[in-house]
């Protein structure tokens, strides 16, 4: 293992990221069909039939799959960083996707989390 990232293990790790963000959008899209007014016992048998659910489940399956994979030619320490990425990437999906608040301190906060992931990339 080289002490810098080559090109595919950049993209990799990207792809991964983005992969941890659909699943936390398929997470939240999941939960807007429970009803809040039914019995915890109700809610999880909804959950149980939810496609969405079972679909971020799947896709967390496939990256922890894809994890080991990656680990097994990338060092941990550099390779877990790329997880922030998914920091980055979700609240600008909930923005989008669910007209959440995108305020000042949350673009900064984006902005320094991908100027860290250049630095330790580049």
């Amino acid at each position: 293992m080289t002490a810098r990232l080559s090109t595919v293990q950049i993209l990799l790790l990207c792809g991964y990221a983005a992969g941890m963000a659909a699943g936390q959008i398929l997470f939240k899209l999941a939960s807007l069909r429970l009803d809040a007014d039914a019995s915890w016992s109700e809610r999880a048998a909804s959950l149980l039939q939810n496609w969405l659910l079972l679909a971020a489940l799947a896709i967390y399956l496939g990256l922890s799959i894809l994890w080991v994979w990656i680990l097994s030619f990338t060092p941990l320490s550099r390779a877990y960083l790329f997880v922030a990425l998914s920091f980055a990437i979700v609240p600008v999906a909930g923005t989008l996707v669910f007209s959440e608040p995108m305020t000042p301190r949350l673009m900064i906060g984006i902005g320094l989390i991908l100027c860290g992931l250049l630095f330790v990339a580049g």
